[in-house]
């Protein structure tokens, strides 16, 4: 997805980038795909301009699709052909992203110039156009970076992220990060997690809700972007939801609860 930026310093060459992954998702969950579940905003992307896949292939699980996403290459490739432990048959089991395997932001932080296409020749004019140089942001759920026991203490993650087996997405590429390390755990009182480089380890506020705060969090980096007027940016909004456990707010299920009695009772 494109975001536009203050039309001063819109670069067509280099757009605003936003990549929004939901975590162990069907298909057939979706509202425009047939769901019974409402799902308006995701409806409204694929009716305004978007496009509708007819086909799709992913990883199985949360953690190699992850992996693959954001490197470009296999699961197995990137070091995650399982799971984010250490299967001990080699780098292609390891549990973490390897450090020869590029992710994407660490690609679009590079700057570099092309030759610039001439729209009336089949070659370039002889002069270059700047490429790369994104500002990098990731808003969620990294589960790359080996374990992170949903019950680990917050001396155990201190201890754990950022040595040689267990990489954050701040040595991945990303400028800043808000988000959990680990694969699942509670909605209300997020396990592993971390704001930037730092564990985040004050009570959550009342009302807190996993889902509502990477969306918050990500309308924050973009908002400030946006008065910013500085490079263009990457943005990686990695979901948790709908994976396990399925936690709701109390008011979405139960609308979703009646939603499900009244198809029944039509049908």
């Amino acid at each position: 997805m494109r975001i536009k930026n203050n039309e001063k310093s819109a670069d067509p060459t280099r757009p605003n980038i936003l990549i929004i992954l939901a975590d162990d998702l069907g298909f057939s969950d979706v509202g425009c795909f047939g769901s019974e579940i409402e799902t308006p905003n995701i409806d409204s992307l694929a009716r305004e301009g978007g496009i509708r896949f007819t086909q799709m292939y992913n990883c199985a699980r949360c953690c190699p699709s992850r992996a693959s996403l954001l490197t470009g290459v296999y699961p197995h490739q990137a070091g995650v052909g399982h799971m984010v432990y250490d299967a001990g048959v080699g780098p292609a089991y390891q549990g973490y992203l390897r450090w020869n395997v590029e992710t994407v932001a660490e690609m679009l932080k590079k700057e570099y110039h092309c030759a610039k296409e001439s729209e009336d020749t089949d070659g370039d004019d002889g002069e270059s156009e700047k490429r790369g140089g994104y500002t990098t942001f990731m808003v969620g759920k990294w589960h790359v970076g080996s374990e992170y026991p949903p019950d680990a203490s917050h001396e155990w993650i201190r201890n754990a992220m950022g040595d040689e087996t267990h990489p954050t997405p701040i040595q991945r590429g990303f400028d800043e990060y808000y988000g959990t390390l680990g694969g699942g755990g509670s909605y209300y009182r997020p396990p592993s997690l971390v704001r930037g480089d730092k564990v985040v380890e004050e009570a959550m506020p009342a009302g807190f809700y996993y889902t509502d705060a990477i969306n918050d969090k990500a309308c924050d980096f973009i908002d400030g972007m946006s008065k910013s007027n500085r490079k263009p940016f990457f943005m990686y909004v990695a979901h948790c939801a709908p994976h396990w456990p399925l936690h709701a707010p109390k008011g979405e299920f139960m609308l979703s609860l009646a939603y499900g009695i009244l198809s029944k009772l039509q049908t």
